[in-house]
């Protein structure tokens, strides 16, 4: 029973992860396809019949303006946790309306319908609403990578000491984001994936049930998963993290970026103080987080963006929390749409995003 306990344990946190990791629907910049297709991971259709469209409007709420603010479980919605209480609070300059899903199609179609005015989503997912003309705009980076080679050993140092190893990796990310940054990371060391490099897309919960108890030596996982990994077994430790390893080889300003926040553009151009206030408490409360891991990690739980405040508290410092906006947050991203658009256009709605998708005050 304690190993049926851990594994459902691990799998969820690693389902609140992977959320933002899917199979994605970047082509250079131009008019975008419309036959282009959503993945059913982070599907870009609206899950339930659409609401009328609307766009969404400053009503006041007391002496606050109000906002619908949407945040994903997992690494992208845990920098918020300091925000949604503060709300509840009633102590933020703004009254938000608060959706917390656990996956993106709750809230796509929300976003695409103008129901909601902010949204913390993966970054291709932002790219693909966007070459969809869902009508938005990235205000902000929030997350940076969150995925992470363990192992149970001291064999792995460097990407090179993959070579003549398995590497076990979540099946639900074959074809996605995670198996295209470990490819480009791996062909940027010399490795050629699959030759010099096995890797076998194997069930998360026996990923995670299998590096716990050590009959598997090295995977890649993201956080929280990875986090929980770490915590139910000594003997595993951080192999590599793949965003320092992105940092090695990359030579423009890029970043590896998992997650974004969103706007709808006609908002934005219409309530530019209004947003300048919700980025200024977005930034407040991802200092708060990262600064206050323990009083983080409880409200990061209460809130239901991750299952238990011990993983969150050991996670704070893996999930690379952010806040970067302006011509930093457009030179940050564009390589890394890149490097997803030559590995598979539809990853990003088959274009990458043209200088217009970045709001930039």
């Amino acid at each position: 029973m304690k190993k049926k306990c851990l594994a459902l344990t691990l799998a969820l946190a690693l389902v609140l992860a992977l959320a933002g990791c899917g199979p994605q629907n970047p082509q250079t910049s131009g008019s975008p396809s419309p036959s282009v297709s959503p993945s059913p991971t982070e599907s870009v259709e609206p899950s339930s019949t659409p609401s009328p469209e609307v766009t969404p409007t400053d009503e006041p709420t007391g002496d606050r303006p109000q906002v619908s603010l949407a945040v994903l479980s997992g690494p992208t919605g845990m920098g918020a946790a300091k925000l949604l209480s503060d709300n509840d609070a009633g102590t933020t300059a703004l009254d938000y309306d608060v959706t917390i899903a656990a996956s993106p199609d709750e809230i796509t179609g929300k976003i695409i319908n103008g129901d909601l005015t902010i949204a913390a989503i993966s970054t291709n997912l932002a790219a693909t609403l966007y070459n969809k003309d869902a009508g938005i705009k990235m205000v902000a980076l929030n997350t940076l990578g969150v995925l992470y080679i363990l192992e149970n050993g001291e064999s792995v140092q460097s990407m090179a000491d993959l070579a003549g190893k398995t590497l076990y990796a979540p099946a639900n990310t074959k074809g996605s984001n995670p198996e295209y940054v470990l490819n480009y990371l791996l062909e940027q060391n010399g490795l050629t994936p699959g030759e010099d490099v096995t890797i076998e897309w194997a069930p998360a919960e026996e990923i995670t049930t299998g590096m716990a108890d050590g009959s598997m030596s090295l995977c890649m996982l993201p956080v929280p998963a990875a986090t929980s990994v770490l915590m139910q077994n000594k003997s595993t430790r951080q192999a590599l993290d793949l965003t320092e390893e992105w940092d090695k080889v990359t030579t423009d300003n890029s970043v590896l970026t998992m997650g974004c926040l969103v706007v709808q553009a006609d908002w934005a151009e219409e309530n530019p103080d209004l947003l300048n206030t919700f980025l200024e408490e977005y930034a407040a409360s991802i200092d708060y987080v990262t600064s206050n891991p323990d009083a983080a990690a409880e409200l990061i739980t209460q809130y239901g963006i991750t299952p238990k405040a011990a993983i969150a508290k050991a996670a704070i410092p893996q999930a690379n929390m952010v806040c970067i906006t302006g011509k930093d947050m457009m030179e940050g991203i564009q390589g890394y749409f890149d490097v997803l658009w030559q590995a598979d256009p539809t990853s990003i709605g088959g274009y990458i995003p043209d200088d217009a998708f970045y709001y930039i005050p």
